[in-house]
């Protein structure tokens, strides 16, 4: 009974766009984006790229021209933004963090249920891509 309710329960509250509570592990801390405690629904990476500058604002853009996202913290080195899904409204949240000038961090993590179905690693391999394609090819 309880692993049906665990499986349900995030769609029910999706159905009624109960969003599920931000994440407190959120931002900078000692120089760093928060690890991900479990890899079922949330996804890491770590860039190396010509310049952080450059990418973050090429990923800004990105993200800006997504549909069912929302900027909601941004800071020269550090970017914060949601991504809301299309059928059920669940909400992931995406940070971006320029760690040093050819290093840039990035965090996608879902704010409910105990797997994202591969969400999370997926989008952050499109702003890889997407990373690449706009360098001839390499970060």
């Amino acid at each position: 009974m309880q692993q049906l309710l665990n499986a349900t329960l995030p769609f029910i509250l999706a159905l009624f766009h109960i969003v599920g509570p931000t994440p407190a592990d959120l931002g900078v801390n000692s120089g760093h984006l928060s690890p991900c405690t479990s890899d079922a629904h949330c996804a890491s990476a770590i860039w190396a790229v010509d310049n952080a500058n450059a990418s973050l604002n090429q990923l800004k853009a990105v993200i800006e021209q997504t549909s069912g996202t929302q900027i909601l913290e941004e800071k020269p080195a550090y970017l914060h933004a949601t991504y809301s899904s299309r059928i059920f409204g669940f909400i992931d949240d995406l940070e971006l963090y320029i760690v040093d000038n050819e290093t840039l961090e990035a965090r996608s993590v879902s704010r409910l249920g105990e797997s994202d179905l591969g969400v999370n690693r997926q989008r952050l391999n499109t702003l890889e891509t997407n990373l690449r394609n706009e360098s001839d090819g390499h970060l």
